[in-house]
């Protein structure tokens, strides 16, 4: 077990690194909202622990030590998410923060315990990949909703949002994982993206569109159908 320092460390630097690697020391200071000194003072303690690799002026990437020890924390916040909506009946923009002060303090057990519980989860309520204990995550890359072209539909599997007010926003208009839209028309010059969720029309921001990751459907239904399948 590492401190809880530590493991907010890991968790930052393995999510970053799936977006940009080696990951700069500004961006991880960006992201935990600390100094750039007390960041390059703790990422010096953790090369030593043999918890990450740093090249000055370069950037870090985490060992398979630090690899692991960031995706068993990853695995604890997000069966605890989980088990907040499911059991407990959170709303899911509101689970994160909750998640974040439980995940420290949660046993291996305790969350190997919820997992049976809960079914053997692959996704949490966002549809982020579980990792598995021995720390195997679901790698593959999908396309995010702004990428399908009109008139073909889509079902939602994962939403990379954290802001709570856009998860409650994307609550309303039911763009859960599992729901199916068919995209009816992208504006022009990076517009927004209008939609038929359950056979009701919506827009939505580019910006959010970006953020959706889907499972491409091929094309829809004619207009006149009742294209917004049940999700």
């Amino acid at each position: 077990m590492y401190t809880p320092v530590v493991e907010d460390y890991l968790k930052a630097i393995w999510m970053l690194q799936q977006v940009e690697a080696p990951v700069s020391t500004s961006r991880i200071a960006e992201r935990l909202e600390l100094t750039a000194a007390a960041v390059t003072a703790m990422v010096k303690r953790l090369a030593e622990q043999g918890l990450l690799r740093h090249e000055p002026y370069y950037g870090v990437s985490l060992t398979a030590t630090g690899e692991l020890a960031a995706l068993r924390i990853i695995r604890r916040h997000r069966v605890l998410e989980l088990f907040l909506t499911e059991v407990l009946g959170y709303e899911w923009d509101r689970v994160h923060e909750e998640a974040e002060r439980l995940e420290h303090a949660a046993s291996d057990e305790l969350i190997e315990r919820l997992t049976r519980l809960l079914g053997e989860p692959a996704r949490d309520p966002h549809g982020s990949a579980i990792p598995t204990a021995s720390g195997e995550v679901d790698r593959e890359e999908h396309p995010a909703l702004s990428d399908i072209e009109a008139g073909s539909g889509a079902r939602v599997l994962e939403v990379q949002v954290g802001e709570p007010e856009q998860l409650r926003y994307l609550g309303t208009l039911s763009l859960y994982p599992g729901a199916e839209v068919v995209v009816t028309e992208h504006a022009p010059f990076n517009g927004p993206v209008s939609l038929r969720i359950n056979g009701e029309a919506r827009v939505i921001a580019r910006a959010l569109a970006d953020r959706i990751r889907v499972s491409p459907l091929g094309a829809a239904h004619s207009e006149g159908d009742g294209a917004g399948e049940e999700g």
